[in-house]
């Protein structure tokens, strides 16, 4: 893959208490680290910006909706609620338009027997719509507790790994070239 750098934003959609997540993502970003050292990360934990607490006009709003547009590319990491993802990530992507727009976006999941399939699913439909482009590789986790030990550690991390590199290559092919159409012409509906 091309060597130009570009922004990442890894959205992080979990808010629960005792959520799975922060080992998935500490994970995926010491992997990126190792492995794809072109990216600039920027996590963007729902957690922490407590999209329902956002108002429009806000500093908050301001700089969550900046880090957003900056971003070249997105991979959100969601777990599988009942068949869906998380309501504070859908708060948080709505909350937002033109900023998801002619950006490709990727996805880590885990949850179940499906691995968060289901959300990942769903979360196609609703990027489709900003008119973001989603990519068909994915990183799924079934059943957590199985890939992951009690430290964090996946027990077999070599499967993965080749999925993540699988997602990060796809996503950095549309990133360079989304970017370099958007400033060749602006992205408008």
């Amino acid at each position: 893959m091309s060597a130009e750098r570009y922004t990442l934003a890894v959205i992080v959609a979990s808010t629960r208490e005792g959520r799975f997540a922060p080992v998935i993502t500490e994970w995926f970003t010491r992997h990126i680290s190792a492995a794809h050292p072109r990216l600039t990360v920027d996590v963007i934990d729902l957690d922490a910006v407590r999209p329902y607490e956002l108002r429009h006009g806000s500093a908050e709003f301001i700089a969550y909706a900046k880090r957003v547009e900056q971003a070249d590319a997105f991979v959100v990491i969601t777990p599988e609620y009942n068949h869906s993802f998380p309501a504070p990530l859908k708060h948080a992507i709505d909350l937002l338009r033109a900023e998801w727009q002619a950006k490709p976006v990727g996805f880590v999941s885990y949850g179940g027997i499906s691995g968060g399939l289901r959300a990942v699913e769903q979360l196609r439909l609703v990027f489709a719509e900003l008119h973001a482009t989603t990519v068909r590789e994915t990183v799924s986790f079934a059943l957590t507790g199985g890939p992951f030990d009690d430290q964090g550690q996946l027990r077999d991390p070599e499967p993965p790994a080749r999925a993540a590199d699988a997602l990060l290559n796809q996503l950095a092919w549309w990133a360079l070239a989304l970017r370099e159409a958007r400033t060749a012409r602006p992205y408008g509906n």
